[in-house]
């Protein structure tokens, strides 16, 4: 018994380690695009993001919230620098121009959480964030997440058409995966991740053999602020503050889920030292060129998907992602991985997160009006995200970012709604 304990702890480390390098690998890389940095710039972030996504994932299990929940590149902050890296050249600033007020913001956000951590000042942040706010946040972040993997796993050219043979291959994945899941014994669901990842690894292998890689490495060349130096562009600064602030509701809506889904209830404290990691997280990203860390609200569709909730294969996993990062030879070896099977089963995974945003409004009775509560954000959010940037392009550069990442959007309508309408009013009265 005790060799099959080792055995699931084993395959449950690994599959953790699958599951936060998928999600990690593709973000510098996306970046380095965006901000046309040299191939071995973008090789040096690579490397740094998987040192330290592990040593966070790491520190955040152990003496930051406790749970088994990915610390990884914040998808907002992700989206945020991203469409600024990318108007670059419409909005008349150089690459470093931008990357360097991103930094000076970014810097500034992470030095507010430090200080609402330090001071406890959690209470006021979750009269921002309310538990409607958190529901907006995780539906949209649910559809967020599912637009970019469905995307993904579809292998789409650089001339915008579908790669219809790895499509194929990608949903006889989705399928393999979800009847692992739905059907298996659970010491097969439990592992349908890895399973998935593995299997498909080898067909794509298999079927495509000229296809190579599609994360090709280089040689590393080290630099502090790769995306440019701390400045005064007030407007990127601007921008990015609000966003890194933003940010903090990952935080409390990871911790509220996980306790939900393991059964107890999360302490004060374990919200105050996660945000105190957050925020030294978020103030030394920047001088990597590196996406600021927060813990990952998905998790909770992954730990749904495995049903394994224990912290040590998780630790585990991130210290080997953290040790891989320290060997050039393992990183040319999990570049290998195709994104698109990649995606396709994190698209799996990521289909429990619509339980978890559907079951936190499982106690609410919407009528006629208070349905507003929550169809607004939402459905305006989702609106904006099918909207393409360039529909924009008219729109003052300092609205431009916030205009075009719905998730951001809806999370604000949320906000304001929450604090301007007295939802109680709207709702039937008892006898």
């Amino acid at each position: 018994m005790k060799s099959w304990g080792s055995s699931v702890t084993l395959f449950s480390s690994f599959q953790w380690l699958f599951f936060i390098f998928a999600n990690t690998v593709v973000v510098p890389i996306s970046i380095g695009a965006a901000f046309d940095l040299p191939s071995n710039v973008t090789e040096m972030t690579m490397r740094s993001s998987l040192i330290f996504t592990g040593i966070a994932c790491v520190i955040q299990g152990w003496k930051g919230h406790k749970y088994p929940i990915m610390e990884g590149h914040s998808g907002l902050l992700w989206g945020v620098m991203l469409n600024l890296g990318l108007s670059a050249p419409s909005i008349g600033l150089g690459y470093a121009e931008i990357g360097g007020g991103i930094a000076t913001g970014l810097i500034a956000a992470g030095i507010v959480t430090l200080i609402i951590s330090a001071f406890n000042l959690i209470s006021y942040v979750q009269k921002i964030f309310t538990p409607m706010v958190m529901t907006v946040y995780l539906f949209l972040l649910t559809f967020q997440l599912i637009f970019v993997f469905f995307k993904g796993m579809l292998g789409i050219t650089e001339n915008g058409e579908i790669n219809i043979p790895v499509s194929f291959l990608s949903l006889g994945i989705v399928l393999l995966v979800s009847i692992l899941k739905l059907k298996g014994p659970r010491t097969i669901s439990n592992f349908s991740i890895l399973i998935g990842i593995i299997v498909g690894w080898i067909f794509y292998a298999l079927l495509f053999p000229d296809a190579g890689g599609e994360m090709g490495t280089t040689g590393a060349a080290f630099s502090f602020f790769p995306l440019g130096a701390p400045n005064l562009e007030f407007g990127i600064i601007a921008i990015s503050f609000f966003a890194g602030l933003l940010n903090l509701c990952n935080t409390f809506a990871s911790i509220q889920a996980a306790s939900e889904l393991i059964g107890d209830e999360a302490e004060h404290k374990q919200y105050r030292n996660s945000l105190f990691m957050t925020g030294g997280f978020t103030i030394f990203a920047p001088v990597l060129g590196l996406v600021p860390y927060t813990p990952f609200t998905s998790s909770i569709g992954f730990l749904q998907s495995t049903q394994i909730y224990e912290r040590r294969p998780f630790l585990l996993g991130g210290t080997l992602l953290t040790i891989i990062g320290l060997l050039p030879p393992l990183i040319s070896f999990l570049a290998t991985m195709p994104i698109t099977v990649g995606n396709a089963v994190l698209f799996v995974a990521y289909l429990q997160l619509f339980g978890t945003a559907f079951n936190s409004v499982k106690d609410e009775h919407f009528t006629s009006d208070t349905i507003f509560r929550l169809a607004v954000p939402v459905l305006i959010g989702v609106s904006l995200m099918n909207i393409l940037p360039t529909a924009f392009a008219g729109v003052p550069m300092l609205l431009r970012p916030f205009l075009t990442n719905g998730l951001i959007m809806g999370v604000l309508i949320s906000i304001v709604l929450e604090k301007l309408v007295n939802w109680k009013q709207y709702e039937p009265q008892q006898n």
